[in-house]
This record gives structure tokens, C-alpha cells and sequence, in this order.
């Protein structure tokens, strides 16, 4: 049974939608970055986290790939060309819209006080726009890719729902629609209902 530390409320949450999506059983254990349980498997204390079979592997992104390629599913054969269309969407992703996201967060709250320059997110909130509308030309639906739904949908939705509580713009209905669905599917309402209160 695979392992996961983390906390829902950040990237954990796209490894554990994946692997609801999977089927595949899993122990969450919710730790926050420097946990001690964390700094045990990751001496930079970041999460997720994942064990599998004394394997551990950090960064959600190589988590997600990790998973994907495993169990066949929600990803493309790897040296296809829908694989490398599919590395295209995820990296772009990674670069326009996490790495934007990631750096608005560190100035509003993980960076020592001294260090966060908040006059910086007007500045993000119009390139996460900026990129969010050019991500919109590449969307062939219902997903991503087209009929196939892979790792870079779940990547994708994650960043919209993280820019939605940042009040980032994001100026393109038919992407807007496509997340909602994409929050409808019974893996993302399993690992949603995972913070839900007792």
C-alpha cells in the first residue's frame, strides 16, 4: 500500500485525486512541510511524499508520473507523440501556471517577513492570465489532450483551484468549464471529502 504525507490543502492533493482516479489503496498521512515524519523521508521537509515498498519519492510531479507510468493509466506510452504532447501540456503548466501560483505564496506567507515583496502580485495575477488564456488555445476537449484524460488535467485543475483562492484571474469560460467537470468526478469528490470536517 503506497504512503502518502501531505497536506490536502497543497500539491498533495493532486497525488491522492490520482490515485483515487488509479483505484489503487493508499495510507494518507496529513503532515505539513517540516513534520517531523516528513524530515525523516525528505531532509528539505517538503511534501507530498510518497512511500512505496521502501521507496520514497518526493515532488508531486515526479510522484504523478511516477504513478501514472506504473499503472498504465491517465498518461501516454512513454517515446509516443501523445506522450511528448502530453510532457508539453504538463511542463507548460508547471512553468505558466505553478510556478506563478508558487511565487505568490511565498510572498504572502513562506518567505521570512523581511524577504516577501506583496506589491509582486498584481504583477502574477495578470501572467497567470496572461498564460491561463494562452493554455485556453491549446485545450482540444473534453480534456487537455482531447478525449484522453491524463496527469496534466488533474495538474491543471489543481493550479485553477489554487488561482481561484489567490483571486487570480481567470479569463476563459470554456476552461472555467472544463475544471468544474473535472471537480465532478467521483475521485476528486473522494479526495475533496478527505478534508472535509468529522
Amino acid at each position: 500500500m503506497y504512503k502518502v504525507y501531505g497536506r490536502l490543502q497543497n500539491r498533495a492533493s493532486r497525488v491522492i485525486w490520482l490515485l483515487e482516479e488509479l483505484g489503487q489503496d493508499y495510507e494518507f498521512i496529513d503532515a505539513s512541510p517540516h513534520d517531523p515524519r516528513v524530515l525523516a523521508l525528505n531532509p528539505t521537509g517538503k511534501v507530498p511524499v510518497l512511500e512505496d515498498d521502501g521507496m520514497v519519492l518526493t515532488d508531486s510531479s515526479a510522484i504523478m508520473t511516477y504513478l501514472a507510468d506504473k499503472h498504465g493509466d491517465l498518461t501516454y506510452p512513454a517515446g509516443t507523440k501523445e506522450r511528448a504532447q502530453q510532457d508539453s501540456l504538463f511542463f507548460a503548466l508547471l512553468d505558466d501556471f505553478d510556478s506563478v501560483l508558487w511565487t505568490a505564496s511565498r510572498h504572502k506567507f513562506v518567505l521570512p517577513e523581511d524577504k516577501r515583496v506583496p506589491e509582486v502580485k498584481p504583477s502574477l495575477a495578470w501572467e497567470f492570465d496572461r498564460n491561463f488564456k494562452r493554455m485556453a488555445k491549446r485545450f482540444n476537449g473534453p480534456f487537455l489532450q482531447g478525449d484522453k484524460m491524463t496527469i496534466a488535467d488533474i495538474l491543471c485543475c489543481h493550479c485553477m483551484s489554487w488561482a481561484h483562492n489567490a483571486k487570480f484571474p481567470m479569463n476563459d469560460e470554456t476552461m472555467l468549464a472544463y475544471s468544474s467537470g473535472l471537480r465532478k468526478r467521483p475521485a476528486y469528490k473522494r479526495m475533496a471529502a478527505l478534508s472535509a470536517p468529522t
